[in-house]
């Protein structure tokens, strides 16, 4: 009550032209920590860009944003643990495709996330990246489908949890190569690739992040980019696209709120992210992992979400795979 006193106070400071500036109390957002949930382990592509995004929001705003790592059930925890707190801003959803697949994945979860949810700001776009153990034959896509449909059922692939897009582009890949491997969901890619090194399981469809970097200390071996083109920052990989006509699985990165929350703390959070994206070092940094900066407004973003959550509903009905 207070809070909407002192704005309606200065309201009319503004009427009466005593004011040029915006109610200071009106943009008090944030005055304290702010939680950014994130649902899969600390070392992988989303903790790592979240918090790149943290940082920088933390040094413009004046408040911590504090990421917190709600790992499991493909994103889910951490989505149902933000829905169910205040909207107020103080509580954040880092969004990627998971968010999109497990509406139609999975059909028993507490929560619709287009309702529930307010849309804030995009981060960036980026693509998966197919690796595999250093073991593995395959130099090519091409030869890893023939090795593949050489031995079929032998070959395994990681994720980082049922309905992530790293799962999905998988099952994607499996349903149009007609390939036969077996799905290890893990809580994490980070967590994965131990198990890929030492070819446990033999591959990923990782996002860029965390699949680069492993690929760059020669770890595993890039086979491909789920992108339909090739993407800029590794232009020597092809696109799998290129063998499998049509295989297709750009991601997207970004934030969502709680139900509810306010329209002011939504357009605070939403140009503040705008302008981390102009800033030549966080994109830069962005860049080094292959994230390509992707603003929008919060109108836009929900309408990506809401996109994209169609578009991976059919993939879901075509690959023919569903969580209980």
């Amino acid at each position: 009550m207070l809070r909407n006193l002192r704005c309606g106070v200065f309201g009319l400071a503004i009427l009466l032209g005593l004011f040029s500036a915006a109610p200071p109390a009106c943009a008090a957002y944030p005055d304290r920590p702010v939680h950014w949930l994130i649902g899969f382990s600390a070392g992988g592509p989303v903790d790592i860009v979240a918090r790149i995004m943290a940082q920088w929001l933390s040094d413009r705003l004046g408040q911590q944003f504090i990421v917190e790592n709600r790992t499991g059930s493909g994103g889910n925890i951490a989505a149902a643990a933000a829905i169910s707190s205040p909207p107020d801003g103080y509580t954040l959803l880092f969004v990627a495709p998971n968010n999109a697949i497990s509406t139609s994945l999975y059909k028993k979860l507490p929560f619709d996330f287009l309702r529930d949810t307010v849309p804030v700001a995009s981060i960036m776009q980026l693509t998966n990246m197919l690796v595999v153990s250093n073991a593995f034959p395959a130099k090519t896509v091409q030869e890893f489908i023939d090795y593949c449909k050489a031995n079929p059922g032998k070959i395994s692939f990681a994720s980082s949890g049922n309905g992530t897009s790293v799962h999905m582009s998988a099952e994607l890949f499996k349903v149009m190569t007609k390939c036969d491997m077996v799905h290890v969901p893990y809580r994490g890619s980070a967590i994965a690739f131990p198990d890929i090194i030492s070819n446990k399981v033999q591959l990923i469809f990782d996002n860029l992040p965390s699949a680069l970097e492993q690929a760059k200390g020669g770890n595993v071996r890039a086979l491909g980019v789920t992108s339909p083109q090739r993407w800029p920052i590794v232009p020597d990989v092809p696109a799998i696209a290129e063998t499998v006509p049509g295989f297709e699985s750009v991601g997207f990165y970004g934030i969502s709120a709680p139900k509810g929350t306010p329209g002011e703390v939504v357009e605070i959070l939403n140009k503040a992210v705008g302008e981390a994206l102009k800033d030549p070092k966080l994109v830069a940094k962005l860049a080094e992992i292959g994230g390509i900066p992707k603003p929008m407004t919060p109108a836009e973003f929900g309408k990506l979400v809401t996109d994209e959550t169609e578009k991976w509903k059919k993939v879901v009905e075509f690959a023919g795979v569903s969580v209980d």
